[in-house]
């Protein structure tokens, strides 16, 4: 039997291999294996409300090796450290518990195929501090790190005999996670004050979003941008364009023009790229994101028996632009994967990967959601906000949920959520 080894469980590689173990896995034509780091799954998008907490993994996660019990694939938890396509393996690090002890030793696992999907990480630009001082956003455990922080600032501010009189969070990069966390934080202020923190409101946390653009959401049309920047000023947040950050040391940021910027947490959202250690396994053409170059069936240049999806994976459109790092980019070179990997079983031709822009949203906390819905026939873009936009955001989620679980399971889960969320505390205090 042929196997399938598929590296990262995020929304392209969960959705890959629950596809793949309702055919070929069920069929038991391929044995198939997850690969990734984390035991849990979080859908990347919502990492920013972890941060915040106003949800939690207990609720909204996915246990990888409960998912891979009830479906028929398997899963291995491990870190990547190599592949070796002459004996199409890949070796995993030793695992070690928190004391040092070892848990596994380091393994190797063969493949016939071997599909990437690690994702993307925070991109530093090289700037010096980033990784001594600031928070990043790419992961459950970073998420939690960071609401362990906001945490104790919190708890500071509301003992007795404290001077300080605010917190401040200064957030670099404008995109959708680092105007969507501002909003959070907002709101959270405000929820504070509810939960044992009678001096906290949101005039006790002070936001700041600093942009080296001349725009917040350089990425999404300038009307969403205009949008978000009114709701994000009518909230009290402080929205600092044309502002680049060269150093960040201990109390905060070091600007372009040599001012400061303190702040008692920092929170680094600027631009994404391909972890940098795919650049030194030394296997694959990459371009200047750390991508993984592919044909446009999604195999690797160097290797036909390696593809790439998701976040780490290059795909250069007509026009000269590359497929944005998304979710709903993930979503659909996991439809087109599956399918491709069903082809190479039936010895069918490959199909050929032709990204959709559906559209572009941005949820700010409870106050706003603004955002471009793409027109599939007309090609053409309709501006939403208000409760329809937020329809849709939530909509989004809810694919992913039926993806990864199937139509009845994930109506199960939502009533849950709904359930989980009129019954439990709005904010997460552990």
């Amino acid at each position: 039997m042929k196997r399938i080894v598929v590296v990262g469980g995020g929304a392209g590689g969960l959705e890959l291999v629950t596809r793949l173990s309702k055919t070929l896995g069920k069929r038991q034509q391929a044995e198939i294996i997850l690969v990734d780091r984390s035991r849990t799954h979080i859908w990347k998008p919502l990492l920013h409300e972890v941060a915040a907490g106003v949800i939690n993994k207990a609720s909204d996660g996915v246990d990888y090796r409960m998912h891979a019990a009830q479906h028929h694939y398997q899963f291995q938890l491990g870190n990547l450290s190599f592949i070796d396509r002459e004996k199409q393996s890949i070796g995993l690090d030793a695992l070690f518990d928190e004391d040092g002890g070892e848990i596994l030793p380091a393994r190797t696992i063969a493949y016939d195929y071997l599909v990437l999907a690690i994702g993307s990480v925070t991109n530093d630009f090289g700037t010096q501090g980033v990784s001594d001082y600031c928070y990043c956003l790419d992961s459950l455990d970073q998420a939690e790190r960071f609401h362990r922080a906001l945490l104790n600032q919190l708890l500071k501010i509301n003992q007795d005999g404290v001077t300080k009189n605010h917190i401040h969070v200064a957030i670099v990069g404008a995109g959708a996670t680092g105007t969507e966390l501002a909003a959070q934080l907002h709101h959270v202020s405000n929820l504070a004050r509810a939960y044992g923190m009678p001096e906290m409101s949101a005039d006790k946390l002070k936001v700041s979003i600093l942009e080296a653009g001349p725009r917040i959401l350089p990425a999404l049309p300038e009307r969403i941008a205009a949008a978000a920047r009114q709701a994000l000023t009518k909230l009290g947040i402080a929205v600092r364009e044309n502002t680049r950050v060269k150093q960040v040391d201990k109390s905060g940021f070091v600007t372009a023009d040599d001012s400061r910027i303190d702040a008692d947490l920092m929170v680094w959202s600027a631009g994404v790229k391909a972890p940098d250690f795919l650049a030194a396994l030394n296997v694959f053409e990459l371009n200047k994101a750390n991508q993984i170059l592919v044909t446009p069936a999604l195999q690797s240049t160097v290797d036909n028996k390696i593809f790439a999806l998701g976040d780490c994976c290059g795909v250069q459109q007509k026009d000269g632009s590359w497929v944005p790092p998304r979710a709903q980019s993930a979503h659909q070179m996991a439809s087109l994967l599956a399918k491709n990997l069903q082809n190479l079983f039936m010895h069918k031709p490959l199909q050929s990967y032709t990204y959709t822009d559906y559209g572009s949203l941005v949820h700010l906390s409870k106050y706003s959601t603004v955002g471009s819905l793409m027109g599939k026939l007309s090609n053409s873009s309709m501006f939403v906000e208000g409760r329809l936009a937020k329809i849709v955001y939530v909509s989004l989620y809810n694919m992913h949920l039926f993806a990864v679980h199937g139509w009845f399971k994930g109506m199960l889960m939502l009533l849950l959520r709904k359930v989980n969320n009129w019954v439990s505390p709005k904010l997460k205090l552990h």
